[in-house]
């Protein structure tokens, strides 16, 4: 019993924190701290914010460990460890993936009624939270393997985009895949695609911003409709399990790719098993999906709701059943699993 109270002190407690993380990644408040320790005095002169709740929002970041305080200085400060998790966008960036989780959490009442009717929640039914912060959380883990470790593990795949090679980024999001690539390898020409429009005007104006443009498009497409063929490698990063029809979106990568080209397939990381699944990261992604990828798949077409747990077993069955021949796992993390799929 004490057990047991005493670990739901700590997720209550971790529960309410979430809402001063966001408000922190919103203000610019660890953007902020980053500059240097200061008492809440200074802190509020250097943000602008109002003492009090400042105060009160330092206190609550020290006594969870997000920030450090020095009694005997009244100043509270960002460790290099703390400042990386928190500020830096190549990083964790989990003061943004906060973000995601409350965004998500405010459709609490459309997600019992899908409970109640089976009808789903489109993922553009939720807010625009949910969207930011899924790029965020998900950005740092391609920043860190994308280009250094996934693309290498493909067969051949690195060469063609070196020489030059035509790329899809289906279920694009607001771009931050096509983006790193296109940065990477800047031979090659890329064609992000997403059902959500304001997802794509996002991804459109980072392009911009990142001077990529002419080697980067977008389009308003679902994944069973993207358009062009001939392409060297079609890539659809955390999105195929949250798909009504992922058989119907795996058939139309087969009819796009070149004779010789690539399906990357990176999903969230799982075994085969819930046994296998139960574990904080596990968690994590369940929560997830009860909230954005089980709703979503169940409001489209098609049949299936594979979750973010679904593992590898399903996603092979999908590729055989559109026509691929040829499907292994190149690459894993703690976070993801990435799969090689070819006619």
């Amino acid at each position: 019993m004490a057990e047991f109270l005493g670990r739901f002190v700590t997720e209550i407690g971790a529960t309410g924190a979430a809402g001063s993380v966001a408000v922190g990644n919103r203000l610019g408040l660890y953007t902020a701290l980053a500059d240097g320790p200061a008492t809440p005095a200074a802190f509020a002169a250097r943000t602008g914010c109002h003492e009090r709740p400042l105060t009160e929002w330092l206190r609550g970041q020290a006594a969870g460990g997000y920030i450090t305080y020095e009694p005997r200085t009244g100043e509270f400060s960002l460790t290099e460890e703390q400042a990386y998790c928190l500020v830096d966008p190549d990083g964790p960036n989990i003061s943004a993936a906060y973000r995601l989780v409350l965004g998500y959490l405010r459709a609490d009442e459309k997600i019992a009624e899908s409970f109640r009717t089976g009808t789903g929640v489109p993922w553009d039914a939720h807010d625009e939270d949910v969207f930011h912060g899924c790029a965020a959380f998900y950005r740092s883990g391609y920043v860190a393997e994308l280009v250094q470790n996934w693309i290498p593990a493909l067969d051949g795949v690195q060469a063609k985009l070196e020489a030059g090679a035509r790329v899809a980024d289906v279920g694009c999001g607001l771009g931050e895949s096509a983006l790193l690539m296109a940065k990477a390898f800047p031979r090659s020409t890329f064609a992000g695609s997403d059902y959500h429009a304001e997802s794509v005007v996002e991804a459109r104006k980072r392009t911009a911003d990142a001077g990529v443009a002419d080697r980067v498009t977008f389009e308003v497409a679902s994944a069973q409709e993207f358009t062009g063929t001939g392409y060297d490698l079609v890539a659809m990063f955390d999105c195929l399990h949250d798909m009504g029809d992922p058989v119907g979106a795996a058939r139309r990568v087969r009819e796009a790719l070149a004779p010789d080209g690539t399906w990357m397939v990176v999903e969230p990381a799982a075994g085969d098993t819930v046994t296998d699944n139960l574990h904080p990261v596990g968690r994590l992604y369940y929560s997830g999906s009860t909230f954005l990828c089980v709703p979503n798949a169940l409001s489209q077409p098609g049949g299936y709701a594979l979750g973010a747990q679904a593992g590898e077993f399903p996603i092979r069955q999908i590729a055989a059943e559109a026509g691929f021949t040829r499907f292994r796992k190149a690459a894993e993390t703690a976070f993801n699993a990435v799969y090689e799929i070819r006619p």
